[in-house]
């Protein structure tokens, strides 16, 4: 299993209540509907952008920083369960994400993908999501391939703040 090594100056993230975790809560709604219905402040739960069917928030087990998903605020599993409104406003949000990532951080590349059910490594299988991902061409390190570790540079409430001034107008 892949570890995540932190710097020192998140001990008060680590130690702080989650703002989601990996289990669906049992109020019948997925763990995406539950973040984005919490009701708490968009700066707690990361969420960098909300529409009207879709939404976008940072990954909170991120690649690199400035990961984020966009998503349907309504948990679908498929594609093919999206409205017609869902599926545009799904992609012009991911549209929006890769222009602010690209603000916000000048990756070298940008990786865009969805993993569309377990067998394809969806973590959360019942609610589709779209992974927004900078990337750099040195960005992949001895840490990954030795020690089983992520080095993420940069505190996630950074990334928010980052994105959020950089997210286009739609």
């Amino acid at each position: 299993m892949l570890e995540r090594l932190w710097a020192g100056w998140r001990m008060a993230h680590i130690g702080a209540e989650p703002a989601s975790s990996d289990q669906v809560p049992g109020d019948g709604q997925t763990l995406f509907e539950s973040i984005f219905h919490s009701g708490r402040p968009d700066q707690e739960t990361f969420i960098v952008w909300r529409g009207q069917t879709c939404f976008a928030l940072l990954n909170l087990y991120p690649y690199t920083s400035g990961h984020l998903m966009v998503l349907p605020q309504r948990g679908v599993p498929k594609l093919t369960d999206l409205t017609d409104e869902e599926y545009h406003e799904l992609w012009q949000g991911v549209r929006m994400g890769v222009t602010a990532v690209e603000a916000a951080y000048r990756p070298e590349g940008v990786n865009v993908g969805a993993n569309l059910g377990r067998g394809a490594g969806a973590g959360i299988p019942d609610h589709l999501h779209v992974h927004v991902v900078p990337r750099w061409a040195g960005d992949t390190n001895f840490m990954t391939t030795v020690a089983d570790a992520r080095v993420v540079p940069e505190a996630l409430s950074e990334s928010w703040r980052r994105l959020v001034e950089a997210w286009p107008v739609a």
